[in-house]
């Protein structure tokens, strides 16, 4: 009988320190070759400002196949609900039958902050010292909480459009963490002299230069998920040593490479890696103290699926969920 699990069951089983590990695992299987995955497929909704994806993915270890279903309304915050709205849809990869149907938003949530916290464990220095968090939404959330448990930080910038989303984000997480929290009043004096910088804006243009950002930083690029859209500038993507979930996926979709490779600056060969392959110790990662290193992150399915089998795994122990018949 299949299981349909709500949020709050996902939430109830799925904890960032055993999601990242699951996401380290996940890409490097993708990018060692033992994932069966085709670019999603995306659909624009009325005037462009939204859209929709479906994205399969089948892991060979541990068996997994599934879809999630996402929808992107960066204009939902108006009527109350989250800008990511997704489904997770799970099946038993012997024979196709299915295993679960769950709420996607907060594994999508919490799986692209862990890997943004795997890039860091991998690529960032070891010194990191600041953090700075441009964006205040739920992404922001998240990766705070992920970032926190690869580096010890002293001190967290946030910024974001909203004074008064930032100002809650800083209050709500400072009493969690022993990081010292502060509300940055531009992006640059957030980013000024931080050793890891997280994108999360719903921006389609530029919010990170060049100049603002201190040799040997590492970007967790997150927010531009499309190929018109980016966070970062030219010369900061042309300067720095370039990291992406799938090369296929950046060359295809994300706008922080594609708008470079399309004025000229850079060519599909300034990707160094898929991060898959660095966790696989097939592609070198930081190479000197000083390199800037740029994780770009569009988010993948194996990512989603590793994710819901775990939940449905840990759901299944501890009788979480509700059994349906269809």
């Amino acid at each position: 009988m299949p299981l349909l699990m709500s949020e709050k069951d996902v939430r109830a089983v799925l904890c960032m320190d055993d999601l990242i590990p699951a996401m380290e695992a996940a890409l490097d299987q993708f990018s060692g070759g033992g994932v069966r995955q085709p670019l999603r497929t995306i659909v624009d909704v009325g005037d462009g400002h939204a859209f929709y994806g479906v994205m399969p993915a089948f892991m060979r270890h541990p068996p997994a196949l599934g879809t999630k279903l996402v929808s992107v309304y960066h204009a939902n915050a108006a009527v109350g609900l989250p800008s990511h709205l997704a489904t997770i849809v799970l099946h038993d990869p012997e024979t196709g039958a299915l295993q679960a149907v769950m709420d996607g938003r907060y594994i999508t949530e919490a799986r692209t902050a862990a890997v943004s916290a795997a890039s860091a464990k991998h690529l960032a220095l070891p010194a990191a010292r600041v953090l700075a968090v441009l964006g205040s939404g739920v992404q922001a959330r998240s990766h705070i909480e992920a970032l926190t448990r690869v580096r010890a930080f002293e001190e967290i910038r946030v910024w974001g459009r909203d004074a008064g989303r930032v100002r809650a984000l800083v209050d709500e997480v400072s009493s969690g963490i022993q990081s010292r929290m502060t509300a940055a009043d531009s992006p640059r004096a957030a980013a000024a002299g931080a050793d890891v910088i997280a994108l999360v804006t719903a921006s389609r243009e530029p919010v990170l230069t060049r100049a603002w950002v201190r040799d040997g930083a590492h970007i967790c690029a997150v927010g531009a998920c499309r190929p018109d859209q980016r966070e970062m500038d030219t010369e900061l993507v042309q300067a720095a040593r370039v990291f992406v979930d799938s090369r296929a996926g950046a060359l295809a979709e994300a706008g922080d490479i594609v708008i470079p490779i399309r004025e000229g600056a850079i060519d599909a060969s300034h990707i160094a890696g898929e991060l898959g392959d660095v966790f696989g110790g097939r592609t070198p990662g930081r190479q000197h103290a000083g390199e800037i290193t740029i994780f770009k992150s569009l988010g993948m399915a194996v990512e989603d699926v590793a994710a819901a089998r775990l939940a449905l795994e840990r759901a299944s122990e501890q009788g979480l969920g509700r059994g349906v018949v269809l």
